[in-house]
């Protein structure tokens, strides 16, 4: 079958998530390498966001390969109530590597069912408190239970039939802050806002929060907002629940991103580079306390593929191949070097309102004019419509071989964690070239 033959049946099909069907014309890949994927047809592209933000070791890494190729000639299958050697194995890995405090994991195929089930394990742990709080720029999932958590335009799809009990906070947007204030003259007052609704809310359970919110913008905390948010947790014995589903695994040149903080999560929920996105896995890990919890009260939660042998072989050999790659320390200097051509780009180039991230983790978010208006926004996703940023995006990736994951106004910088100077200058340089049809509409 030819390129056109593939294409035809996936387009009539399969199903594109988060669009419209029509007008779908999906480029037909075949192998990948390194930092770069391959067309049916040999051409070659650079992978500037390592797709979803999660093939972190890049592509074809040989003993992450060998690892499961192992386990499927050993063991493909046995039902999660068995123990399997495999099993002990990654969970001895993660406790070497997880937040000192998590202790206990519950294993899965995706961050949505890693995000479930730390709801439904707070829930268990509190009850009869149910409720989450939960921030506006956030995306948890696409299952009931994650899909209302997350905050934004891809719950409006299934409203009003989400699950109840979440309850809304703003995020740390210094950019465009949500309370109109500034950094550092606020006195982070979005934080302290969590606590007055904490009071005047009852039964509340947890918070959940991406520690760096991910494909919402990049948007980093100040310093001090995550540590209050802790705080104000603890203050109010409400669960503490860090979803490092895209910043987690050397990311940000730490293995968690609470490490920059110094904090330690009640719930721990991640997925993504905790394979290298080779075969799925979902994390979720809880404190000793929480773990200790169940042994007394029933586990109420499970599913086939809980604890699968052949996606937990892949763990082991992922925190082997980090240690190996010495990956946290790469990191920190490559993002260095990413930070400082992302800066001269907004330097040069003034459709730029800002550049964020920390490590292997940016946003370029784009303005068309001096009031930072967005060139796009959240109804125009959920009408379908395309932003320029979208189709700049599509142009990048089409006309310069450079794939580049975006928002409604921002481009998401996060390459595999193996990325070089050079490969780093190959995609920086595609993105100066195509910042200059923003800035022919930028006005003022």
């Amino acid at each position: 079958m030819g390129d056109a033959e593939d294409k035809k049946i996936i387009k009539e099909h399969t199903f594109k998530t988060w669009s419209k069907q029509k007008g779908w014309d999906p480029i037909i890949v075949s192998s990948a390498r390194g930092v770069y994927f391959y067309d049916v047809e040999g051409k070659k592209y650079l992978d500037f966001s390592s797709q979803f933000v999660n093939v972190n070791l890049g592509y074809g890494n040989e003993r992450v390969i060998s690892s499961i190729k192992e386990q499927l000639d050993k063991l493909q299958y046995i039902n999660p109530s068995f123990g399997a050697d495999v099993r002990a194995k990654a969970t001895r890995a993660l406790l070497k590597v997880m937040p000192r405090n998590i202790s206990k994991f519950f294993y899965s195929t995706s961050g949505t069912e890693a995000n479930e089930a730390a709801i439904k394990i707070a829930r268990l742990y509190k009850k009869p408190k149910y409720k989450v709080l939960a921030r506006y720029r956030s995306y948890h999932g696409s299952t009931e239970g994650s899909i209302s958590l997350t905050g934004d335009y891809r719950r409006w799809f299934v409203e009003p039939n989400t699950m109840s009990g979440v309850v809304r906070i703003p995020e740390p947007y210094c950019f465009r802050c949500p309370l109109k204030l500034k950094y550092p003259d606020c006195g982070i007052a979005c934080a302290n806002y969590v606590d007055y609704v904490i009071r005047q809310e009852k039964n509340v359970v947890a918070m959940i929060v991406e520690p760096i919110t991910g494909s919402n913008g990049v948007i980093v905390p100040p310093k001090e907002y995550m540590p209050l948010m802790r705080k104000i947790a603890n203050e109010n014995d409400v669960l503490f629940i860090a979803d490092e589903v895209m910043t987690g695994w050397g990311r940000v040149g730490e293995w968690f991103v609470v490490n920059l903080w110094n904090i330690e999560p009640d719930i721990l929920t991640t997925a993504k580079g905790a394979s290298a996105s080779y075969v799925p896995i979902g994390i979720t890990g809880v404190s000793k306390e929480i773990g200790e919890f169940f042994e007394d009260e029933v586990f109420a939660h499970g599913h086939t593929f809980e604890a699968h042998p052949v996606s937990l072989s892949a763990i082991p050999a992922v925190i082997e191949e980090y240690k190996r790659l010495n990956i946290l320390s790469h990191v920190k200097i490559m993002g260095n070097y990413v930070g400082k051509r992302l800066q001269e780009l907004k330097e040069r180039h003034r459709s730029i309102g800002d550049v964020r991230g920390v490590g292997l983790f940016w946003a370029i978010e784009l303005v068309k004019d001096k009031n930072n208006s967005p060139f796009g926004g959240y109804e125009d996703k959920f009408e379908g419509k395309s932003t320029l940023v979208d189709i700049l995006a599509r142009k990048l990736l089409t006309e310069r071989n450079i794939y580049v994951y975006n928002g409604p106004s921002w481009f998401i910088i996060s390459p595999p964690l193996i990325i070089n100077k050079e490969e780093v200058d190959e995609g920086v340089n595609a993105i100066d070239d195509i910042l200059k049809e923003a800035d022919k509409e930028f006005h003022g």
